[in-house]
């Protein structure tokens, strides 16, 4: 038994853990931070309208970038060890990324009220949004240096560049917030993502395999098509999740009142943040893992390997949770947010599910079944809409996290079904 728990912490996944684990320490901490300021200072509409601002910014983020992050650390990660595949992987997703963050800033600065209205329900916004389009182009580059990071399992480097990225944005946030209250946060999160491009970007200058001819000069039309894949994909997950929860949380606000979509908002960023330890391992080593893997029999002893250790460990961080959230309430919020007490019991448990399903679903993003994969994203986001509609008309504010569960639990009935070679 002690020789088995020796061997496991010597493991991929265990060392990748360790390591992300201590920037999504500082990710979460700075969340939560974040989140008790505004709590103190705006309220539950203000928890309300980060969120919608967040959902945007996710979306101009993920089309600036072309979409292609999945893709260039699952191809940078299989030809690694092949210079010159490499110096074009990159090339190619620097020089599209490039073209594609300028075109969506032109877009976002013309239509910025537009977006301002159809976001904020009001115009007053708008600067905020030609802010967005011109800090695009290095929120995208970081994007690709991340990922670059990651294809080349630069674990460490990868870590510090989280962490000094969430540290300026709680910085800003704290700096700006007092005095300009919802607009300082808005700002603080824009100016944050474009500051780390630069912290990001000395990291890559110093590994091994930098030189400025991996960035220019090779561009490959077939290198691209690949990573087409990836784009829709990714561009599908990033564009209708978002959206769907934009809808889900004007819904509330329409339905229900802003201070629900608010409360509601609190027990997502909740889930959000504490999943991120598991998220964050399961992108920096399951992706790249799963990519490497040729036969379906080494799929499914790696599937399997890697749900002993996350489930466990997602279980027991949703159980602390609900034992403590009162205490997490008080904590992170104020005595104004304990409306979401009720919210808690099926919000944890679709988490639990959740990550299940991402086990079993990682597997679409790592072989390229992009036609699969947006059948199923289209498909549970619409489910995930119309459960939230009918679930409020019969319980208020508690249907959205019954919906959520009830979602994730048809989505993993799919994949059992759809992946059970892989399962049983």
């Amino acid at each position: 038994m002690i020789q088995k728990f020796k061997q496991l912490l010597k493991t991929d996944l265990i060392k990748t853990s360790f390591f992300t684990s201590i920037a999504t320490t500082v990710k979460i901490a700075t969340a939560f931070i974040l989140n008790k300021i505004v709590a103190l200072y705006i309220g539950p509409t203000g928890i309300a309208i980060i969120g919608q601002f967040n959902n945007f910014f996710s979306i101009a983020n993920t089309i600036s970038s072309g979409g292609i992050s999945t893709g260039v650390v699952k191809y940078i990660a299989e030809n690694k060890t092949d210079q010159n595949e490499t110096k074009q992987i990159i090339s190619t997703s620097f020089i599209y990324i490039s073209i594609c963050s300028v075109l969506t800033g032109i877009s976002i600065y013309l239509f910025s009220s537009s977006f301002s209205l159809l976001v904020f329900k009001t115009i007053e916004y708008r600067f905020i949004f030609k802010t967005i389009a011109f800090s695009v182009i290095f929120t995208s580059l970081n994007t690709l240096m991340m990922s670059i990071l990651t294809g080349f399992k630069e674990i460490k480097k990868y870590t510090i560049a989280n962490i000094g990225s969430n540290s300026i944005v709680l910085l800003l946030s704290i700096l700006l917030v007092i005095k300009y209250k919802i607009t300082g946060v808005l700002i603080a999160i824009i100016a944050g993502q474009s500051i780390i491009f630069f912290i990001t970007l000395t990291f890559v200058v110093k590994t091994n395999w930098f030189h400025i001819s991996y960035f220019v000069g090779n561009f490959n039309r077939n290198i691209l098509q690949k990573l087409s894949h990836y784009s829709i994909m990714t561009l599908t997950s990033a564009i209708i999740t978002p959206l769907t929860l934009l809808f889900i949380r004007n819904f509330i606000a329409s339905h229900l009142s802003l201070k629900d979509a608010g409360y509601w908002q609190g027990i997502w960023t909740i889930s959000e943040v504490y999943l991120t330890f598991i998220t964050s391992s399961l992108a920096v080593y399951y992706l790249p893992k799963l990519s490497e893997i040729k036969n379906d029999r080494e799929i499914k002893k790696e599937i399997w390997k890697t749900s002993k250790i996350i489930l466990p460990l997602v279980v027991a961080l949703a159980l602390i949770i609900y034992v403590c959230k009162n205490i997490i309430i008080a904590i992170l919020f104020t005595s104004e947010f304990s409306p979401m007490i009720a919210l808690f019991k099926y919000q944890l448990l679709g988490d639990v599910i959740k990550i299940t399903c991402w086990l079993l679903s990682f597997q679409m993003l790592a072989k390229a079944m992009t036609r699969l994969f947006i059948i199923t994203e289209i498909i549970f986001n619409l489910s995930f809409i119309a459960l939230t509609v009918i679930c409020i008309h019969f319980w208020g504010l508690e249907g959205t996290t019954i919906a959520f569960c009830c979602n994730y639990i048809l989505y993993l009935i799919f994949l059992l079904f759809a992946f059970r070679k892989m399962v049983f």
